[in-house]
């Protein structure tokens, strides 16, 4: 199942769910007219999604210098932000790509020095993945290739299974493209 498929099906359930409990949908559009941020609120938690640029800082990551935001192939801007909250359990998940006119292992190399302030960084080849377990047998991240984006070359992992930060990066010409990524889970004993 794909990113927006697995999304798209998320936001379904909980839209019916939020017509059966009595809620609240707002969105926002953009400048052409297209939905950039929904928030639905229920009885039994909510889901923000925030499309479109986002700040490095939002990843806890520095912006490598120079580098530019850069969007996806469907005109959508590079970045998002999506929070699913509720009594047992959350998510929450930060977003942005950029592209750079330096070469990956420059970028790898900066991201290595940024990343080690939170602890071991681990480097991974053959694609971007991530992995969550139940909160109480949260793990440091490993390199694990299930469900990996194999667009993606080399990626960095720092921190726990369910508090990670993640780089990604592939050549783009005789620069790079690379994701930042914040994802940390919660449930109902240790909340965001």
């Amino acid at each position: 199942m794909s990113y927006r498929s697995g999304l798209l099906t998320l936001s379904t359930a909980c839209l019916a769910l939020a017509v059966l409990c009595g809620c609240s949908i707002s969105t926002s559009r953009d400048k052409n007219g297209n939905d950039k941020d929904v928030d639905i609120r229920t009885p039994l938690g909510s889901i923000s999604v925030h499309k479109g640029a986002s700040d490095a800082k939002e990843t806890g990551l520095s912006a490598y210098p120079g580098a530019q935001l850069k969007g996806d192939s469907d005109d959508h801007e590079g970045g998002a932000n999506v929070n699913i909250s509720s009594p047992f359990f959350g998510l929450k998940v930060v977003a942005v790509k950029y592209q750079s006119n330096d070469a990956p292992d420059k970028v790898l190399a900066f991201y290595k020095k940024d990343m080690a302030k939170y602890g071991k960084v681990v480097n991974c080849t053959g694609g971007f993945s991530m992995n969550f377990h139940r909160h109480d047998q949260d793990a440091e991240v490993t390199c694990n290739d299930r469900g990996s984006d194999r667009r993606y070359r080399e990626e960095l992992k720092v921190g726990t299974e369910n508090n990670q930060r993640i780089v990604a990066i592939k050549p783009n010409g005789d620069g790079s493209e690379f994701a930042l990524v914040y994802v940390r889970a919660s449930d109902e004993k240790n909340t965001m």
